[in-house]
């Protein structure tokens, strides 16, 4: 998917929502677990109800690894359902991958190739080499953590290094690697106060915005501080919505809370 398509997309659904399937089997409704894959039954009931409400799913690939080849077979059958049912969805592999450069192409072949993801998201501690197998690939995105919503973000990211904090450096390097138009980048909504100063770096790229909702980051301020002029905004928002229910109605609770957060984007793209 070209970023043009993604930004018709948010116009065409009034919605910049990415929802993230996270698969816990501890949290996800009893009755599920008697059927043959509970995992992908439960991510295809909540892709079913929020679909027309969300241009973006975005699967953290631990909650699949964790349960072996199951798990893995449940994400493979999860990107193919949405592709072949909803090609108009842009597929985030939240895997945060990044080494040397030869394994990061064998990890970007398996994500964006096999798998067929639109975009993967990539740590840059091992900097260009380690990104740019990643770049390579046409049309697909590379999402690169830039300043992420954990506590532990102030440990290295917010350090001067050299007069400048190190996240900004991180920014300014990315920008001069090899096809770098392709890269989006991190930036937890925790972090609002941050995004003016972000923005002016990378005005024009698409942030991959987590933290709000369950993470008490606030979408108003978000928006404020980081929306462009393309809106460049993807709001991910996970627990608040595919655990709103542990019961039957798990998938029209998800689709509850997802059309509340779209209904709020609808009034911030009006203005």
């Amino acid at each position: 998917m070209t970023t043009q398509q993604l930004i018709s997309q948010i116009h065409k659904k009034k919605s910049f929502l990415c929802i993230g399937l996270d698969v816990d089997l501890n949290k996800i409704p009893k009755h599920l677990l008697q059927t043959e894959d509970p995992i992908f039954e439960f991510n295809k009931a909540i892709i079913d109800a929020t679909h027309h409400l969300c241009v973006a799913y975005k699967p953290n690939t631990a909650f699949y690894e964790a349960y072996g080849l199951k798990g893995w077979k449940a994400l493979e059958k999860t990107i193919n359902y949405i592709n072949q049912n909803h090609p108009e969805i842009f597929t985030i592999a939240d895997a945060k991958r990044g080494d040397i450069g030869n394994t990061s192409s064998m990890y970007a072949k398996a994500f964006l190739e096999d798998l067929a993801f639109d975009s993967v998201t990539v740590a840059p501690y091992m900097g260009k080499d380690s990104v740019e197998p990643f770049l390579a690939f046409k049309n697909k995105h590379t999402i690169l953590l830039a300043l992420t919503s954990n506590e532990g973000a102030f440990d290295f990211q917010t350090k001067n290094v050299d007069g400048k904090e190190l996240y900004k450096q991180v920014l300014e390097t990315s920008k001069t690697w090899k096809n770098s138009e392709n890269l989006m980048y991190v930036v937890g909504a925790t972090k609002a106060e941050y995004f003016a100063e972000i923005r002016r770096i990378i005005p024009d790229s698409f942030l991959l915005v987590p933290g709000v909702g369950a993470q008490g980051g606030n979408l108003q301020d978000v928006c404020k501080y980081g929306m462009n002029s393309n809106i460049g905004l993807l709001i991910n928002s996970s627990r608040g919505i595919i655990y709103a229910s542990n019961n039957n109605d798990f998938a029209e609770a998800a689709a509850t809370k997802a059309k509340e957060l779209q209904q709020e984007m609808e009034i911030i793209l009006s203005k």
